[in-house]
């Protein structure tokens, strides 16, 4: 289910990185503040949101303070709410990386390509789609595979400091399984034949990820 962050996660990093892109006023600011998020330990990011999003917490706490008392949940301790709350923060940390990526790509692109674009009479919402996205096609394939492994085989320490895999299974990814089955419950043959499973799968899409990039190469040629 995690994987669904990813689209989002492109989606978001895309836009922001084409706002700051344009220099909009504070941008440097922002470009810091959103790419923080990135280089903080995902130990620390998992125990601040669990003081925030539990039931006793500070956003809770907050809405009963402002009279908005009906919008406090068990935000981590509700199986419907449980797993959104866990993207919410796996999107917050990783969507900066994307960002910075995005950026630095548009930053290398020829301003002439958009200036041609606008004396042609091309609105903004063009420039995005037939200049800004075609730019950023590989980076954004890129972003879209690493996301996805991380997904994969990279969430553990998020789940494992929020929410221990629950309520119930609500939040159980195949990392946490394997630490529950082997070291927990002692079943190492199970735990080590899932872990098979995971490495095959992460390389099939890294597999996938170079044979693309090897495409994307000899059509360039071409």
């Amino acid at each position: 289910m995690l994987v669904i962050t990813v689209p989002i996660m492109v989606l978001i990093a895309l836009i922001l990185a084409v706002f700051l892109f344009e220099r909009i006023r504070g941008w440097q600011f922002y470009r810091t503040t959103l790419f923080l998020p990135y280089l903080l330990p995902i130990t620390v990011v998992g125990l601040i949101f669990s003081y925030i999003f539990q039931l006793s917490g500070v956003l809770n706490d907050f809405l009963n303070l402002i009279g908005l008392k009906f919008l406090a949940l068990d935000w981590l301790g509700s199986t419907r709410y449980a797993l959104p709350t866990l993207m919410f923060v796996i999107i917050w940390k990783e969507v900066g990386f994307g960002m910075v990526l995005f950026l630095a790509r548009l930053m290398s692109v020829e301003e002439e390509l958009f200036d041609a674009a606008k004396i042609d009479g091309a609105n903004w919402w063009q420039l995005q789609w037939y200049i800004t996205v075609p730019q950023l096609a590989t980076v954004i394939e890129f972003f879209t595979v690493v996301s996805v492994i991380t997904m994969l085989s990279w969430v553990f320490n998020y789940v494992f400091v929020m929410t221990g895999g629950g309520p119930g299974n609500s939040t159980m990814v195949t990392e946490l399984f394997v630490y529950l089955t082997g070291f927990r419950y002692n079943q190492m043959n199970i735990a080590s034949a899932v872990s098979v499973l995971l490495l095959l799968v992460t390389g099939i899409f890294i597999f996938l990820e170079l044979r693309l990039r090897k495409s994307g190469g000899s059509t360039e040629v071409i």
